[in-house]
């Protein structure tokens, strides 16, 4: 099945995953650079901070001139402030796509019954995506879904979640094969995947987990029919890999099976650098507007302060040694940047295996956060929309 958003149809059925302080402005722009025509979605906010217009929010949602289609993902618990977060974005013109997240499995966001928790209450899911969708429809702006297996092993929610999804008029839905409890240990489970696809028929399925390399992308498609991929910690110090999607995908609806060509080789070390180098100043470029004051308030700085943990990633494979590995995590200008990437072997390549080594987030399995009572009653689940109290929601906006 063709995947759609609204009009825009993209040259390979490739999404990149939303990332807490990782797909801001300047890094989807990079991964446009090399992947041009695809999905690239904005970091998470909350519903309830874009309803109160928090400050904070408000920055995070930015998109570049050029970005077509604007693709924001929003996540909350309460179906009335989730229609009206949608209702503010797609009526102020900010976005072209809003994306409904039911999978964080952050201890902050379930605890309070959001994120991953949502699922485990069927009606909560669905009056929230109906709200959504409904305050969606009149802008034309098209919402899809992304979730989990589910909180545990013996509460998998995967398929109920997608059935109340295509009831409630969500245009696509993408499944991140873990558990809540998983986190991000272990294998994903691409079976749950291709039970998803063979139980939900009317839109499109997406599949998430453990993609490192194109061909991994060519594979997850073949074993399980999903209709295309979204791209998380696989693109984390390798935003190129768009560009190999795009090279193995192909164009046009032509298949899951269709390969256009082999995706390049890894990438040299001085590809890299010059990579790093161009990020490295997209980002001080993007954190210097409205932030001037010299030193470590500088834009600068704070742009360095977040490229820290993106050196890490960049580096993962490549033997430059843990001298060159620390420098590069406590960096604080360009110029220490430039001096830090001048001073490698340009000449180096990754190390067999390399390109698997995992980046991002590794930790679980972990202890699932929820509220007080939660599971007590599976029966009431079937049936409860309670939300968590307004003011404790916005506490975890900063706002």
């Amino acid at each position: 099945m063709e995947l759609r958003i609204g009009d825009f149809v993209p040259a390979a059925p490739v999404v990149l995953a939303p990332m807490a302080g990782v797909t801001n402005a300047p890094f989807r722009a990079l991964c446009r650079r090399f992947g041009p025509g695809l999905v690239y979605v904005n970091e998470m906010v909350m519903a309830t901070a874009v309803v109160h217009r928090n400050p904070k929010t408000d920055t995070m949602m930015q998109f570049g001139p050029d970005e077509q289609p604007r693709s924001l993902q929003i996540y909350g618990s309460d179906p009335e402030m989730l229609g009206r977060a949608v209702d503010r974005v797609c009526g102020d013109g900010i976005v072209d796509h809003v994306d409904l997240n039911f999978g964080c499995p952050a201890a902050k966001v379930t605890r309070r019954g959001g994120g991953a928790a949502v699922p485990a209450k069927p009606a909560l899911l669905a009056a929230i995506v109906r709200a959504a969708v409904h305050a969606a429809q009149p802008y034309g702006v098209p919402v899809t879904a992304k979730f989990r297996m589910g909180l545990f092993d013996d509460l998998l929610t995967h398929l109920r979640a997608g059935t109340v999804c295509a009831d409630e008029g969500i245009a696509a839905i993408a499944l991140h094969a873990r558990t809540a409890e998983q986190h991000y240990a272990g294998d994903a489970r691409w079976d749950a995947i291709g039970e998803l696809k063979a139980h939900v028929s009317s839109i499109p399925v997406l599949g998430n987990g453990d993609i490192w390399e194109a061909g991994d992308a060519v594979e997850m498609m073949r074993q399980t029919g999903c209709d295309g991929v979204v791209i998380g910690r696989g693109c984390l110090g390798r935003p190129w890999l768009f560009g190999d999607l795009l090279t193995v995908l192909g164009a046009g609806p032509r298949g899951p099976e269709r390969s256009d060509g082999e995706a390049p080789a890894s990438r040299p070390l001085g590809d890299v650098i010059d990579v790093m180098a161009e990020h490295g100043r997209m980002l001080a470029e993007h954190y210097a507007h409205g932030n001037v004051a010299p030193g470590r308030n500088s834009g600068e700085f704070i742009a360095m302060r977040d490229f820290r943990k993106h050196t890490a990633w960049y580096f993962t494979g490549y033997p430059v040694g843990p001298e060159v590995r620390r420098r590069a995590a406590m960096v604080s200008s360009i110029a220490e940047l430039d001096d830090i990437l001048g001073g490698l072997d340009r000449s180096l390549t990754v190390v067999p295996g390399g390109e698997r080594i995992k980046r991002g987030h590794t930790n679980g399995p972990i202890k699932v956060s929820l509220p007080a009572g939660y599971l007590d009653d599976p029966s009431a689940l079937e049936h409860d929309v309670t939300v968590p109290d307004d003011n404790d929601v916005m506490a975890l906006s900063g706002g």
